[in-house]
């Protein structure tokens, strides 16, 4: 029983310190001012190298409109400490916020041309699972007793019901990550 104890403690050490050293090197961000302005003299080269930055955070582009500037990405469900190779919690705080309750994100970026170079701009936005309405119980959503079955046989257009989501407004750890990440991939400095 001793010997299984101490294999059991030695295993949740080998598993949980890795975790833990990633997660403090995921402090505070250094406030980048958004818009950003990088250096660059072709549209194609801007743009994907701001894409790829997206691709880094496993974000999945939802639209692109290169007329207009504007990447948008889809709803993204914010990782916990146990998914360190996700992006979209930057911080030690969010990580553990998108652990104890379902948080989703998502980015739009703008960019746009300015003198001698482009302004890149991130909005990125947070919403918070609206669990108000689900059922505590085993079986409660599947069966739920208080709701009769109804059959409405014409077509739905739109979505008839709440999402289900409330948003928290914009995510400015988020925000300050990407923007960081963009002004590394153009090779300047953070104090520029």
């Amino acid at each position: 029983m001793r010997r299984w104890f101490a294999l059991s403690r030695w295993l949740l050490t080998v598993a949980f310190v890795p975790l833990v050293g990633g997660c403090a090197g995921m402090g505070q961000t250094a406030s980048t001012t958004n818009p950003i302005y990088v250096r660059a003299n072709n549209d194609e080269y801007v743009w994907e190298r701001t894409v790829d930055v997206v691709h880094d955070y496993l974000f999945e582009i939802e639209r692109e409109n290169r007329l207009d500037g504007l990447i948008e990405t889809r709803y993204k469900t914010g990782s916990g400490l146990l998914e360190p190779w996700h992006g979209d919690s930057p911080t030690l705080s969010s990580r553990t916020e998108s652990t104890l309750q379902s948080i989703r994100r998502k980015a739009y970026i703008r960019i746009a041309p300015s003198q001698g170079g482009y302004m890149v701009a991130v909005e990125a936005f947070k919403e918070l699972e609206d669990v108000s309405g689900a059922a505590n119980f085993a079986g409660g959503a599947t069966f739920l007793e208080n709701n009769p079955l109804q059959r409405d046989l014409t077509a739905v257009v739109g979505q008839p019901a709440p999402s289900g989501w409330i948003p928290k407004g914009r995510d400015a750890e988020l925000e300050q990550a990407l923007l960081s990440s963009i002004r590394t991939a153009f090779g300047e400095a953070a104090g520029q």
